[in-house]
């Protein structure tokens, strides 16, 4: 049942991402060029809002559970599984008050309307995953940008989206580049639950009624602790809550 209506609503829901990405890249352009970068901020929140409310049409319902008060006061890392392209969209708008900034391939710095225009001006880590070195240049780059501004970085681990919800081993050295140069940093584990799901049979049809959610984890203080030990307590947070949520199934 799933696939038939998926079969419906996957072309509506399409076409309907297709005109706000077109348009909110309008409106981001307009509002960083004449009122400026907080600006242009606020029309991105409001592109990823319209795209987290917009999975309504695949009959897909959205949720966030946060497992406390993030701390304040100090930078933040979040670190996450990686499982579908929403990924980045939830944890920007669920967490737009913390304004994460992410590191991200190169090749979506073009090409793709909204979103390649937001990452070349929004202080994103560009990597080039062919190249090493500029990979943690940009990565250290970024962690020296929010150690300054108290700000937020996200990053993804496993290096490459998962396609069936299993979680691939973490790769620590983008995190420990984080945490070298931010080191006042807290790092934020997110589980992010089945949003695979919702492209499991391939980019067509998309699934329908789907249930999503961004578990926001307890926060791991590096304080006293290798960089290794703080990656390795956070991959280890984010496979408990997938067993807890999955009852030990991917």
């Amino acid at each position: 049942m799933k696939k038939l209506l998926g079969y419906c609503f996957t072309l509506p829901f399409l076409l309907v991402w297709f005109v706000l990405l077109n348009l909110f890249h309008v409106l981001q352009v307009v509002a960083r060029n004449t009122l400026g970068g907080a600006a242009h901020r606020k029309v991105v929140d409001g592109l990823n809002g319209c795209l987290i409310h917009s999975l309504a049409l695949l009959g897909t319902h959205c949720s966030v559970r946060f497992a406390g008060p993030l701390p304040r006061g100090r930078p933040l890392i979040f670190v996450a599984n990686h499982q579908n392209k929403l990924d980045i969209v939830g944890i920007s708008w669920y967490l737009r008050r913390h304004q994460p900034i992410f590191v991200s391939k190169i090749e979506l710095a073009s090409g793709i309307p909204s979103v390649s225009y937001n990452l070349r001006h929004s202080g994103a880590a560009l990597i080039d995953r062919s190249d090493p070195r500029q990979a943690l240049r940009e990565i250290g780059r970024l962690g020296s940008r929010i150690e300054a501004t108290q700000g937020a970085a996200a990053i993804f681990p496993e290096g490459t989206r998962s396609t069936s919800g299993v979680i691939a081993p973490f790769q620590s050295a983008g995190v420990k580049i984080l945490l070298k140069n931010a080191p006042d940093a807290i790092v934020v584990p997110i589980y992010i639950h089945d949003t695979w799901k919702v492209n499991r049979y391939g980019s067509f049809p998309m699934s329908f009624g789907e249930h999503l959610s961004w578990n926001v984890l307890p926060a791991i203080d590096p304080e006293g602790r290798s960089s290794g030990d703080v990656v390795a307590a956070a991959e280890a947070a984010i496979r408990s809550a997938q067993a807890q949520l999955t009852g030990g199934r991917c």
